[in-house]
């Protein structure tokens, strides 16, 4: 009785082994193809908020990691993508978040030339309400397109307030909360780099070595 249970002990212990085996080999690999992914994905995006023209170096290798709470909305470190010519920074992608959306967090991110001309936003995450909110998804609507082009001044920044607040960007119809949001993380992110620009240009590239 003793020595079957005993088999029995081993064998269920060599299964939960093997078990475990598998379930690690199997994560390893799901990890690396979701880091793959991943990165497909911030080169996708950061190719369609910074023309490929407009630089010459590999935007996702050149990344300083910014901590600025009350300008990019979290207390976590976030990426800027830095586009570069001839050796020259000459404008830069900024992660940044909208803390007060109408469903929580809105991640975000920015293309803009040192000038303050926005070249791109694009919506890294969200869960605004289906069919109202959720145009900041730029899948659903065109909204995020009319901020390219658009000149930054935190001197004169009266139009980057939506409509309803005395400024020329559009709120959607029945959800002002979620573009009010994000409009004001923008402002706060475009100011940030107005006022900092050099001290994010001389920062070391050191998002790999955080990740």
């Amino acid at each position: 009785m003793q020595n079957t249970m005993l088999r029995n002990g081993l064998l269920l212990g060599l299964f939960a082994l093997i078990c475990t085996a598998l379930v690690a080999a199997v994560n390893l690999m799901t990890q690396q193809t979701i880091a793959e992914q991943q990165r497909l994905q911030l080169l996708k995006v950061l190719h369609q908020i910074i023309p490929d023209a407009l630089h010459d170096n590999d935007l996702a290798q050149t990344c300083t990691l910014l901590n600025a709470p009350e300008s990019l909305g979290t207390h976590r470190a976030l990426p800027a993508y830095i586009a570069m010519k001839n050796g020259q920074a000459v404008a830069i992608a900024i992660e940044a978040v909208a803390p007060d959306g109408y469903n929580g967090e809105i991640q975000l991110i920015v293309g803009v030339r040192n000038d303050g001309t926005v070249l791109g936003v694009q919506t890294l995450s969200q869960q605004e309400t289906p069919g109202l909110g959720d145009k900041i998804d730029s899948r659903k609507s065109d909204w995020l397109k009319h901020f390219v082009g658009k000149v930054f001044d935190s001197s004169n920044d009266k139009s980057w307030y939506v409509k309803k607040d005395g400024g020329d960007i559009d709120q959607f119809t029945g959800a002002t909360i979620t573009p009010r949001a994000y409009t004001k993380a923008l402002r706060k992110a475009l100011s940030y780099f107005e006022k900092n620009q050099q001290m994010i240009y001389q920062q070391p590239m050191n998002c790999e070595a955080n990740q």
